[in-house]
Parts: C-alpha cells; structure tokens; sequence
C-alpha cells in the first residue's frame, strides 16, 4: 500500500476529520493545523511498513499526528495552543480527582492552558488523549516515572486553579 496513491487517499479520506480534530487540540491556527496534519499523512505514509497491527490504525496514526503536532510546536519555540473544547473528552481513573460540574469545558481549556509547558503535555495527553505513562514518557521523550510525577502535580495545579476560578464565580 506504501506506493497505491488510491489506498493512500483511502486512508486519508478516512481517516482525516479526526485527525484534523488531533492536530486542532495542538495548534491553534487552523491552517497551520492543517499543515501539520498533512505532513503526519506524509510521514505515516512513508512508515506503513512500520505498522504491525498490534493497534488499531487509527490508534496508530492519531500517536503519529500527536508526535508531528509536538515535534512543531517544539521547532517552533511555540507554547502550548487551544484545545478544540467541542471535542473535548476527559479521561482520568483517579476517582479522587474530580472536577466541579459548574466548572465549563472552556474553563477547563483554559486551566490546562494555563499550566506551566512541563505539566501541560502530560495533563493533555493523560486526561483529554487518554494515553496512558508508558505511551506519554514514549511521545514525550521522557521518562515513565517523569509522566506519573508531572500527571500528579499538573493535576494538583489544574484543580487549584479550577477551585479558585469557582470561588470567584460563586462570589
């Protein structure tokens, strides 16, 4: 498939409104967004024969579209952009943690915007993508015991932020 331009724009028609709604979480413009996507579509393409149906495709591709949009930000000296907040999902087992419903999706946009840069990446990928220590020390270059360290006091940092930000709604 790595030379059927027909396969290939198979692949791309199925797969690149989600993975636009990837590279959007990311970067903010939505043409550079658009950029990004197409140069992971490239480098995908070029690495089919790195696929090993271990997970599913899209599961595959969407770590690939994360890396390029990281990769990016990182060439570009770039901090941290807009999440797109309607396709925001939080995915977090902690049942100790747990996020006041008066608290909004662009609130909590915004908190993880907020963060610093060292904790943002792993709050992201943990809690909106849903990768688990070992896929983020992995995408991230660190270590797993960095993610889990990072995860807790992002996390710590993100519900202080989001608590204050209630108290001064309530008030």
């Amino acid at each position: 498939m790595r030379g059927n331009r027909k396969a290939q724009m198979k692949l791309y028609d199925l797969y690149a409104d989600a993975m636009y709604i990837v590279t959007c979480r990311y970067i903010s413009n939505r043409e550079d967004a658009k950029d990004v996507m197409q140069e992971a579509f490239l480098k995908a393409f070029t690495r089919l024969s790195q696929y090993k149906g271990e997970v599913a495709f899209g599961a595959w591709l969407k770590r690939i579209m994360i890396n390029q949009c990281i990769d990016t930000l990182k060439k570009r000296s770039l901090v941290y952009e807009e999440i797109n907040d309607q396709t925001m999902t939080i995915v977090d087992e902690d049942s100790s943690w747990h996020i006041n419903e008066n608290v909004t999706k662009q609130e909590v946009t915004l908190a993880i915007e907020n963060l610093p840069t060292k904790y943002k990446y792993v709050v992201q990928l943990y809690l909106i993508e849903g990768y688990d220590h070992q896929e983020i020390s992995e995408i991230l270059e660190i270590p797993v015991r960095t993610s889990r360290t990072q995860l807790m006091r992002g996390k710590t940092k993100l519900k202080n932020n989001l608590n204050d930000l209630l108290k001064h709604k309530i008030s």
